[in-house]
This record gives C-alpha cells, structure tokens and sequence, in this order.
C-alpha cells in the first residue's frame, strides 16, 4: 500500500514545535519528504540549538508517522542550523559573528546580568558557538559571575582576544581596569569604549553574541540600538508593578528604533522557600503575562526567586553550569531555545551572497 506525500505533510501540520509555537512546515523546517511506495524518510532543520531537544522531537515525529496506515520502513533525521539574521536597515552584521541579542532592562536590580550569563551558557549547553558582551561599563558584573579576571590578550597590538568561560567567549571593561577603579566617565566616552569592545574584539565564529546592556534608556542603550547591528532584543523585569513600568520603556525604545523584541523573561517570579517548600510571589503575580500581552510580545519564560541562583553566579560558577540538570537550568535552556527559536522565523540576512562592487577608474 503506497503512502501519500499529502499524508506525511498532514501530520507534520499537526504537530507544534513548542519552541517556535508553530508547525514544522510553517516554520520551514521540514527540509525533505521522501515517499517511496510504504517507505518514508523525512529531513527536519530546526533554526535554533536544540542539542537537548532533537532528540525528543525525533522520537515524537516517529511516534506520529508510525501511525500512517501501512507505514514499513521510516527514516526521521533531525538537526539544527543557526544562520545569521537581518538587522537595522542601515548596518551589516558584525564579522565573525551571525547574530547580536541585547538583553535590557528598564530597572536595575532584576537580575538582568545574572539571566544573560545563563541564557549565553544555556545557547552554549544547547549546541551554539556563543560569546557575552559586558555592557555596563560603569558597573561590570560580567568577569566576576563567570569567575575570570586579568588582561584580556591581545596578538598583533591591536585585537583584543576573548576571555573563555566555559567555553563561551566574553569581553568587559572589568578585564581592562582595577576592580576598584570606578569609572567616572562622561556619555561619549562610555559609548566609544562599548564600540571598541565590540568592534576591537576578535570575536571567533559565533552564534549569538549577547550583550548584557545596564539599565535604563540611555546613551548606551541608544548606541547600541543605532550604531550596532542588533538581531533581536530581550526584555528581564519581575512581576513587580514599578519593575514593569521601566521595563515597558525599555521596549519601547526598542521598538522606536526598530530592533525587535524576541520577548520577556519573567525574573524572581515566585519564592519557594528552602525549609518547608512553600511558594510565595513576593513580587507579584502575572505582570509579566499582562505586559507580554499588552504588547503582543511572548513571555519566554519565569525564573524563581532562589537563592541558589545567586549563590552560584557570586561563586564564579552560574546555575547552568554548576547544577546543570537542576529545575532553573532547566527554564534557562528552555528560555534559551524559545530565544533563538523566536529569532530564527525572523528575515534572514543575505548581504553575504551578493558580491561588493567596485568601480576603478583606468
């Protein structure tokens, strides 16, 4: 009994990738459907890491093409490509690196650096090359939650080499002064320096390079939504109403300029005491719910209050790293695959395949 390509195509509908909250055909994912007589192989090409997650949507799509009526033999090869992706209009993605991701927030204090660290370290666990920029040049947190320090090196003089930490690739004016040097800087020369970090580092075949901005809407923020090539940006605040207020200003600016919000994560959402186990929402309930919905954003995720989290960036040794298999790393990586999920159904860039043309005078 000869099975219908249609067939194939109908289940594949039916199912919904939860990372990219669509089907696989709408997503562009299925990249080959073989049908020969009762045999049948698929190609699927998910646009984001999902080193921890093939797996499981191998064995669901066989599980739903096992049940086409005379099915024999069936072949399901799944795996991930991430590919560079449009920015602003009037700037060219940085080389080197395929897409920059701002993590922002409209408040301090909401657990914004210690979110990007473990959304870099989750893309990395999930299969990315990634690097993490330190944006706050006032107040760097960066060097001290991934347990470095000292002078980043430098081969020719002029490119600053990376600093690894668990195998992600990271940059800070925290490498570059004395700890307890404090940086009294007027706007123009904190906005050069995030240029030369960004521009005068060599950064090596990455993925997404985050960039961990300080809060607020000011010349940094606006630095960056302009000068720099930004795919996509990510909203922290907690479900706090004041929180939220600041952190819908961050979006708007965004929004001005044109970057698109990949969405918001909800931080500190509910405290689960370490005695007895009881949940509290010290901050508040749904406000991010309510803010993603205000503005037609998703709500990639809700981290806990806990003070494991804490403990570990202080240490050196953030929550992905240290507890890998524990509940928080967990939402990070799945916060991490909605990410990049959400930006790999944006526009692609394809300034690299077309060919610069020079016009010489003979």
């Amino acid at each position: 009994m000869a099975i219908e390509k249609a067939a194939v195509e109908n289940i594949l509908k039916n199912f919904i990738d939860p990372n990219v909250e669509t089907d696989l055909l709408s997503a562009k994912a299925v990249k080959k459907i073989t049908v020969d007589g009762d045999a049948v192989s698929v190609v699927v090409e998910v646009g984001y890491p999902a080193k921890s997650y093939v797996g499981e949507l191998r064995a669901e799509l066989e599980k739903r093409l096992r049940a086409l009526p005379g099915l024999g033999k069936l072949e399901v090869e799944v795996s991930f490509k991430i590919v560079s992706h449009a920015v602003q209009k009037t700037l060219k993605p940085l080389p080197n690196v395929k897409n920059i991701i701002a993590v922002a927030s409209g408040k301090g204090g909401v657990g914004k650096s210690t979110t990007s660290v473990n959304l870099a370290l989750a893309l990395a666990a999930e299969g990315a090359q990634v690097g993490i920029l330190d944006a706050d040049i006032y107040g760097p947190s960066i060097p001290t939650m991934l347990g470095l320090s000292g002078q980043p090196d430098s081969e020719d003089g002029k490119m600053l080499q990376p600093k690894l930490s668990f195998g992600v690739q990271t940059m800070s004016i925290g490498y570059l002064v004395d700890p307890d040097q404090p940086m009294i800087w007027r706007g123009p020369m904190v906005t050069g320096a995030l240029q030369q970090l960004l521009g005068q580092t060599q950064w090596h075949d990455v993925d997404y390079l985050i960039i961990d901005l300080p809060p607020g809407t000011g010349d940094i923020q606006l630095t960056l939504a302009q000068q720099i090539p930004v795919s996509g940006a990510v909203i922290v605040t907690t479900p706090q109403d004041i929180a939220l207020i600041d952190a819908q200003r961050g979006l708007g600016m965004f929004e001005k300029v044109n970057v698109p919000i990949l969405g918001l994560v909800e931080n500190m959402s509910l405290h689960i005491c370490s005695n007895c186990g009881h949940e509290e929402a010290i901050f508040g309930q749904g406000g991010g719910v309510a803010m993603a919905a205000k503005n037609g954003v998703d709500l990639l995720g809700a981290l806990p209050l806990d003070i494991k989290i804490r403990e570990f960036a202080d240490s050196g040794r953030p929550t992905v790293v240290a507890d890998p298999d524990g509940r928080p790393a967990q939402i990070y990586k799945a916060i991490a695959r909605k990410m990049a999920a959400k930006l790999a159904l944006r526009a692609k860039d394809f300034s690299g395949r077309f060919p610069n043309i020079v016009i010489q005078n003979t």
